[in-house]
């Protein structure tokens, strides 16, 4: 099955839905894309527009000691737990001292949206209700990187690690093939 085009209202709607058949469990939504691509904003709009939602993000799993990020910690503090119908509480991953920071917590039977780069990705394990490709061209993306992070941080980081580890992860999985819906440019 090919994914669906969708914009933002879409992706709301089926949101919306998934919430409505939760039946007393989590269940898990994955936005996925490049960077600068637009995921966190989707995600904090669907966070605002359906009840029982909780944004998880990827980058509170990453660092800059980090490869890509921890989804290992991620199914121990985040998935299983909820899975198990218990309260999940994970440590936000704080960027500036690369050490864990505070801490935060997910009350059980909720829609958790997971967004980030590779959020989708097989390693973690997810069994996923909905799964989000969100899109936007090259130099979208770009001016968005650097107006979010400045042009040092684009020319080390992004060109030398974000970018490549990206794009390989795009090119082993396939991510945006496997989405149910994409957001952005067409299908």
């Amino acid at each position: 099955m090919s994914p669906q085009a969708a914009d933002e209202s879409t992706v709301i709607a089926a949101v919306r839905e998934l919430s409505g058949r939760r039946r007393g469990r989590s269940v898990f939504v994955g936005i996925d894309g490049f960077g600068g691509a637009g995921k966190t904003t989707l995600a904090a709009a669907v966070a605002a527009a359906v009840a029982a939602v909780t944004v998880v993000h990827v980058d509170d799993f990453w660092g800059p000691s980090v490869a890509e990020w921890d989804w290992e910690r991620f199914r121990a503090q985040v998935l299983l737990p909820l899975l198990d119908g218990r309260p999940a509480r994970y440590q936000v991953w704080d960027w500036d001292d690369d050490v864990g920071g505070r801490w935060r917590e997910i009350p059980p039977e909720r829609v958790v949206v997971l967004e980030g780069v590779s959020s989708t990705r097989r390693e973690a394990g997810v069994d996923w209700a909905l799964t989000v490709w969100v899109d936007a061209p090259a130099e979208v993306r770009r001016a968005r990187a650097v107006a979010r992070d400045g042009e040092q941080v684009w020319a080390t980081r992004w060109l030398a690690d974000w970018i490549p580890s990206e794009q390989a992860y795009a090119a082993r999985e396939r991510p945006r093939e496997r989405a149910d819906l994409v957001v952005g440019s067409p299908v």
